[in-house]
């Protein structure tokens, strides 16, 4: 049996579960747009899918205390948006601009020489993500980028544990060769 709420009662949940949202939209924004933009490598897009997965936790706003790691929920959400506008659009761009998600890349404390270079070296690392398949690419940007373990990554993907740790050993090896042979 139901316990009935008064309409303040019920105002007042409303307004915690704003606040627990509007929390989300601050502390997970930045790494939502890294993940979008890493897939979709637009601004606009990105801002667009980063936006439509804070819609989707407004939705359901009110499961939101089920949720046990609200980091990865949200990355899965913001992952299968994006994923799901790349199939719809089956077109990407052949040359990718790595400086918007350089330009999102923490750089205080720095002083404009060590800035400088700290740009120059994110392009120079991103440029070479971009050489990556695909499969190898994901994995790599949710374990580096974001920082996700092999299960929360597994969880995001959709796939098992070992799959994420053999395509991140792939990953690491192919970006080993990649920034070698860049130097030679």
């Amino acid at each position: 049996m139901e316990i009935p709420t008064s309409a303040a009662d019920e105002e007042a949940r409303r307004r915690a579960e704003d606040a627990a949202v509007a929390s989300l939209v601050d502390q997970y924004a930045a790494a939502l747009y890294r993940v979008a933009y890493s897939v979709l490598r637009n601004p606009s897009d990105a801002e667009d899918a980063v936006q439509e997965a804070f819609l989707r936790v407004l939705r359901h706003r009110e499961t939101l205390a089920e949720v046990r790691d609200h980091r990865v929920w949200l990355i899965r959400i913001v992952w299968n948006i994006v994923l799901d506008r790349k199939r719809r659009s089956k077109t990407r761009p052949e040359t990718d601009d790595v400086a918007e998600l350089v330009r999102v890349l923490p750089s205080t404390g720095l002083s404009q020489e060590e800035r400088a270079a700290a740009a120059q070296h994110h392009a120079h690392v991103l440029a070479r993500v971009e050489q990556l398949p695909a499969k190898e690419r994901q994995v790599l940007l949710l374990s580096a980028f974001e920082e996700l373990s092999s299960v929360e990554i597994a969880s995001v993907l959709g796939i098992t544990e070992s799959s994420v740790r053999s395509r991140l050993f792939r990953a690491r090896n192919l970006m080993a060769e990649l920034l070698h042979h860049a130097r030679s």
